[in-house]
């Protein structure tokens, strides 16, 4: 696992941007970004987070393999080249061709518009198994003098993935989504679940409107360490949506509950006795 250390900060302001897309035009789905970026930016936001596969549509099909480009490629410059314009970091999903393998993964740009983290999707989905590599590592990256821990859609899912995060520092977990029906519940209740268990931010950036036979349920959300949300999306539209988040919240509310250390694992491996 990558890891980098940080400084507690008083408080950081992030945006998310529940987005439909133009599936298959890049160069569409990178005029929304620069305007959502332009917005969020505006309201003084440090990090605008956007959906899974933003770049060219979750459902694509066969056109993946001429879609797909590397994490240095014409988009992930134009990225770049935003964040540095605008002073603002961005996370984005993207298909990412590496040689002769295509990852579902999220390339994390800095304020000064360098690439601080590559994550690759290491829980892969239903029909994704047959389309992508899955990754292999769990990333933390700098934000500002926090840290942010990055998961895509699936990988939420799952209590040990958010739970390592947590312990390799990370006080934000941001995840590009592309949730569709009938699994609305996962952005109603585990999300907020996964956030209290850990006790971080979670940030939950899906898509909405459909492609093909996908309909998106919408519903991002920003939620905090006690795993209420900060702000939500709609079911529906497109839609940024922004909340702060303070590191001093999470140490209060560990001192309050203390989950972490209250834990014992030692007993979970165990074998569990029956009826006496």
């Amino acid at each position: 696992m990558q890891k980098t250390s940080t400084v507690t900060a008083p408080h950081l302001t992030i945006a998310l941007y529940q987005a439909d897309g133009i599936r298959g035009d890049i160069a569409a789905n990178l005029d929304c970004m620069a305007r959502a970026v332009r917005q969020a930016a505006g309201l003084g936001c440090g990090l605008i987070i956007f959906p899974e596969m933003f770049l060219t549509g979750y459902n694509i099909g066969a056109a993946l393999p001429q879609l797909a480009q590397p994490a240095g490629g014409p988009a992930g410059r134009e990225a770049a080249r935003m964040a540095r314009e605008h002073h603002i970091a961005i996370l984005y999903g993207y298909p990412e061709a590496a040689g002769s393998r295509i990852f579902n993964a999220a390339l994390y740009v800095g304020p000064d518009g360098k690439v601080s983290a590559n994550y690759r999707k290491t829980h892969l989905f239903g029909p994704e198994k047959q389309q992508f590599t899955p990754g292999d590592e769990l990333v933390v990256a700098p934000l500002g003098s926090i840290t942010l821990g990055i998961l895509i859609c699936y990988d939420v899912e799952f209590p040990g993935a958010v739970a390592a995060l947590a312990r390799a520092g990370a006080q934000l977990v941001a995840v590009p989504t592309a949730l569709m029906h009938p699994y609305a519940h996962i952005a109603a209740t585990v999300v907020p679940a996964r956030a209290y268990e850990s006790q971080v931010y979670i940030a939950y950036a899906n898509r909405c409107g459909k492609e093909g036979r996908l309909t998106y349920c919408g519903a991002s959300c920003i939620t905090g360490p006690d795993g209420i949300d900060l702000a939500r999306a709609d079911p529906i539209n497109p839609q940024l949506i922004t909340a702060p988040v303070i590191p001093d919240t999470i140490e209060q509310i560990r001192a309050d509950n203390p989950l972490g250390t209250d834990q014992r694992p030692a007993l979970y491996g165990r074998p569990v006795g029956g009826a006496q």
